[in-house]
């Protein structure tokens, strides 16, 4: 699988843009600001059906017009397929498939994985508990769309609870009966879920701790481990035994929605020990222990995003990671760069077939 063309239309700061890829690396070049980061959102947003940087739809509208479009065709079997993004503001959203609508978002989450290296993935460390949810949400439903099914249902139930809890609270009155067919939905769905996510974390600690040793360098022992309350109690028990306080606060304050995901040097969490090397190694590590997961799992080897990684390490892991590019380990790669005769010594010195754009202000150049 791979992309052969894309296009952007009002996206951020570009006003038309249009690629044509042939070359399994592709590199894009200029200044910070430029909208290299943009190209990658929008291959991200023909992928997930939304931006990796900012959720809000209509801000990534080009300033002073109403609507953007993207654009992309990817091979895929054999076939081409055309994926279009339409947001048009105060509108909302449209995702087609060769010209046919989605009528659920989720129906196109998997079809074109991808993985994505970037600055702000340091938010999966220093960030709360919602941060590294979404992660093993997003990774998972990428290859198990029944996981991401079962989620939306979870979710779903678990505000129509919290609205009861409300309710009880202003009017006033508790009717345990109705409650119960939320708790069972949630025990229901939330057990598959959890089970889905230790499994996760199971099979994707060995392929972390591989990466990180070959990366690093370094003796440290790095680890993941899943927090969740199911591992203490019984589901049903949990809620039982929160009823008073969930009440109290018009919230349910057990459940699969307080996960977390720790990460572990030294069987200490990374967030407090780890220099901030040893921060950027893990997270790339787990990111290209992702792709090798992913690529097991559904056969394909998913769309590699890496931006603006060359500005963050140093040059024993940039070697490192492009010895991995150059053994095939990897299918089509993107790549952002604020300084295109490194990235062309880089890609020299390494043999690689590549091709560069330089893009300024929003606009294309070869």
């Amino acid at each position: 699988m791979y992309l052969k063309h894309l296009q952007l239309h009002h996206f951020k700061n570009h006003v038309e843009s249009i690629f044509s890829f042939n070359d399994k690396v592709i590199c894009f070049v200029g200044n910070n600001g430029a909208g290299k980061t943009n190209i990658l959102d929008a291959i991200h947003y023909l992928s997930k059906t939304k931006s990796y940087f900012n959720h809000i739809d209509s801000q990534n509208i080009r300033f002073n017009t109403k609507y953007f479009n993207l654009k992309g065709v990817f091979h895929k079997d054999n076939t081409d397929i055309e994926i279009q993004c339409n947001v048009i503001e105060g509108d909302g959203k449209i995702i087609k498939n060769n010209q046919k609508k989605y009528k659920r978002f989720s129906e196109h989450i998997g079809k074109f994985p991808i993985v994505i290296i970037s600055p702000t993935d340091t938010d999966l460390i220093i960030e709360g508990s919602d941060v590294r949810r979404k992660y093993i949400d997003s990774c998972i439903s990428q290859y198990n769309s029944s996981y991401l099914q079962l989620l939306i249902k979870y979710n779903r139930s678990l505000k129509q609870r919290n609205t009861l809890l409300r309710q009880f609270n202003e009017q006033n009155y508790f009717d345990n009966t109705t409650l119960e067919i939320y708790n069972e939905q949630l025990i229901n769905y939330g057990n598959v879920i959890h089970q889905e996510r230790c499994n996760f974390v199971q099979e994707l600690s060995p392929i972390l701790i591989k990466y990180y040793s070959e990366i690093s360098d370094n003796e440290e022992d790095i680890s993941l481990r899943l927090e969740s309350q199911l591992f203490d109690k019984n589901f049903h028990v949990l809620l039982e035994e929160s009823l008073f306080k969930d009440r109290k606060s018009n919230y349910t304050q057990c459940g699969i929605h307080k996960d977390d995901i720790i990460f572990l040097m030294n069987d200490y969490p990374i967030k407090k020990i780890g220099s901030q090397g040893q921060q950027k190694s893990f997270l790339i590590s787990l990111k290209l222990a992702q792709f090798e997961f992913m690529k097991n799992k559904i056969g394909i080897k998913p769309i590699l995003l890496l931006d603006d990684i060359f500005d963050k390490l140093d040059n024993k892991r940039v070697e490192k990671l492009m010895q991995m590019v150059n053994q095939q380990l990897f299918g089509q790669v993107f790549i952002t760069d604020t300084q295109k005769e490194r990235i062309q010594n880089i890609f020299n010195s390494s043999n690689i077939k590549h091709s560069i754009f330089t893009i300024e202000n929003g606009s294309v150049y070869l």
